[in-house]
């Protein structure tokens, strides 16, 4: 049976799915990139070929996420797209008649809206952290709990505590002084959900009209607790797919399917040494900061010049 794969690398988790011809995911992995995204691919494919049977080869490859370019050239892949439109198709198969994507990750957050299967507008905010995963992180840890305990204990609460989201540091010092005031920690918690929507729906969704049906998506869709604030300053039901955490590499192995550019895929790069290198390029007034990727001591890829001068090899 034919397959295809699709690789997400964000800078906390990276995901992976094999899919078959129906769209349909018959394997997935999802993993802490933990700052070394080509060990964390090599982790993923090893799980998911143990997901899999010998009688299915992969015939395609997609990437995609802020570490895409780098891991298209380790997997040679056929296709590296952004996370917009890799979000957009991978949604799309699980939910056609969406009109906006809520997502949420590790350490930045978009919007996506789409009308009658197309994308019209979109946002991305990679700056500032305190309407991402890794805020929620730190004030699980600063409260002495586990992320995963944030969803559930948030929804016991009957008065959720106000907490001011501008920014982490600010949230961190109100939720410092909430509690020190006798604030339940269950409320803070809801406060803390709450705080992470409207610092989203006030940056990354600022100006934009978020029509249903609505899709909440990226590793924070995991927390009951959001997914509830967002229903609730939204007015309105928000969809989370059991997959939701994977639409990005769902969508970006669809496009590989698409691309009708097939060979058979060996999964087996564990031994294969790859490195990467930086360096300054001085040939012209561009400095331009080039990126150059070795497959066993040979150059495979090279990228970040503005110029064809530093293309072939180190400058």
């Amino acid at each position: 049976m034919n397959a295809y794969l699709g690789i997400d690398i964000g800078s906390i988790s990276t995901k992976g799915v094999v899919i078959n011809e129906n769209n349909e995911i018959i394997a997935n992995s999802y993993l802490w990139t933990e700052g070394d995204p080509i060990n964390a691919v090599k982790q993923v494919l090893n799980e998911l070929k143990s997901k899999i049977d010998d009688s299915i080869q992969v015939k395609a490859v997609g990437t995609t996420g802020s570490a895409r370019r780098l891991i298209g050239s380790v997997l040679d892949a056929q296709v590296v797209k952004n996370e917009i439109t890799a979000h957009a198709i991978g949604t799309m198969s699980r939910v056609p008649d969406v009109r906006t994507i809520l997502e949420i990750g590790g350490q930045d957050s978009k919007i996506i809206l789409l009308n009658g299967g197309i994308v019209t507008d979109y946002a991305m905010n990679t700056i500032c952290a305190a309407g991402t995963g890794s805020f929620l992180m730190s004030q699980a840890k600063r409260l002495g709990l586990q992320i995963e305990e944030l969803g559930e204990l948030a929804l016991k609460s009957k008065n959720p505590t106000r907490i001011a989201a501008r920014c982490t540091v600010f949230a961190e010092s109100d939720l410092v002084h909430k509690a020190q005031i006798g604030h339940k920690k269950e409320d803070i918690v809801a406060g803390i959900c709450t705080a992470v929507v409207n610092n989203y729906l006030n940056n990354v969704g600022k100006g934009k009209k978020i029509y249903a049906p609505a899709v909440f998506q990226g590793g924070v869709s995991k927390n009951v607790g959001v997914v509830k604030a967002f229903e609730r300053v939204l007015g309105h039901e928000v969809y989370v797919d059991e997959f939701g955490h994977l639409m990005g590499c769902l969508g970006v192995a669809i496009l590989a399917k698409k691309s009708k550019k097939f060979r058979d895929f060996d999964f087996n790069i564990q031994e294969i040494n790859f490195v990467t290198k930086g360096k300054e390029c001085e040939k012209c007034s561009n400095n331009c900061e080039i990126i150059y990727v070795y497959k066993e001591d040979k150059l495979i890829d090279s990228w970040g010049n503005r110029c064809e001068r530093a293309e072939s090899g180190l400058a």
